[in-house]
């Protein structure tokens, strides 16, 4: 059954409703060497919202702060009806060490600063973006206990975080009667699978609703890379582009290059475009709230959007399945063979639906 933008889903254990696509803000802007100039991040957020998005992601330094700042220019009349989603914990300014990590003295005035930015007296969600290891969970939850309090952020949510650490802190917060996280972002496609082994399960048990970054892998599963694309020779390694960019991070390679020729097959079969493949994959799982859709110009967000509408057939998924397939290690693998049922539960039939 297709879906549309305005086919609302609720986010976690909260009752905020959200679009089942998210608009990705990291593209306002091209300080990082790519982006969309004002003009045409205007075109792209009108597009989203006149089809009903509601959900916007940005980032306190996303393109040095231009993505902020810009969405605080276009949100200026339609500020209520839209779910703005803010991060914190990057350096705002390198050199000051209290400018960035999740501490308190960072969470406070980064949230000030992104008020700011975005011209809003209030954040919808705030996650705390990159876990850092060095700031005891108390003290971070506690804060973001208090921005909610204030009424500065409404929901608080994480993201690139151990599942043992969410889980951990979803228990402290819940025990302690403070704000629960109500979202996980997380990288999730079909080239990094890896979340199924502990994030999304955790996610799912624990009330945090799955929002997947870099559901095309970098613009990898479009198809418009190949084999020759997987030397740097055409462009040195920090040269701005997403080519670059996706050698640096090590997304360009033999197995995931074949993985993407496979979403090209699909696609064929069912007259879409890879991008809409990949995208559409990533809402199969019913962990997954709503991927953060990327797009530079109107026609790549047209694109994206079209994912709504595609039906995968049994034998289409287990194509995409097979072709993406992760080992999920232990103890998944092992609690899930044949010995170990045998062994704890015979010919027992036990009903685990709920």
């Amino acid at each position: 059954m297709s879906l549309t933008l305005d086919t609302y889903r609720l986010l976690g254990r909260s009752g905020l409703r959200v679009s089942p696509l998210a608009l990705g803000a990291a593209t306002f802007g091209t300080e990082w060497g790519w982006g969309a100039e004002q003009d045409e991040a205007r075109k792209l957020f009108d597009l989203y919202v006149e089809r009903g998005g509601n959900f916007i992601d940005t980032a306190n330094t996303y393109t040095n702060g231009s993505s902020e700042r810009l969405l605080g220019e276009f949100t200026r009349d339609n500020r209520e009806s839209l779910v703005l989603a803010t991060k914190y914990t990057t350096l705002r300014r390198p050199g000051d060490p209290n400018s960035g990590g999740p501490h308190r003295k960072s969470l406070f005035a980064s949230v000030e600063a992104s008020l700011r930015q975005l011209n809003t007296d209030y954040i919808d969600l705030l996650y705390l973006h990159v876990w850092d290891f060095t700031t005891p969970v108390e003290e971070i939850l506690r804060g973001m206990d208090d921005l909610v309090r204030q009424g500065k952020v409404l929901y608080v949510a994480i993201s690139n975080t151990p599942a043992w650490q969410v889980s951990r802190m979803q228990a402290i917060a819940d025990l302690r009667g403070w704000s629960p996280l109500v979202a996980l972002q997380i990288e999730y496609n079909l080239i990094e699978r890896s979340g199924e082994r502990d994030l999304i399960p955790m996610a799912r048990e624990m009330g945090l609703g799955v929002i997947p970054f870099s559901p095309l892998a970098g613009g990898v599963l479009t198809g418009k890379y190949t084999r020759d694309d997987l030397t740097a020779t055409n462009g040195s390694s920090d040269d701005g582009t997403r080519k670059s960019f996706n050698l640096a991070l090590g997304t360009l390679t033999e197995r995931n290059l074949a993985i993407a020729d496979v979403v090209k097959e699909v696609a064929r079969d069912l007259g879409r475009t890879p991008a809409q493949v990949g995208l559409a994959w990533t809402l199969q799982n019913p962990g997954v709230t709503a991927p953060i859709i990327g797009a530079r110009t109107p026609a790549q967000l047209e694109d994206n959007l079209g994912a709504l509408e595609v039906g995968f057939t049994a034998a289409q998924l287990a194509r995409l399945h097979e072709a993406s397939a992760i080992g999920l290690g232990f103890p998944h693998d092992m609690l899930a063979s044949d010995h170990i049922r045998k062994v704890t539960a015979g010919d027992l039939k036990i009903d685990t639906r709920r």
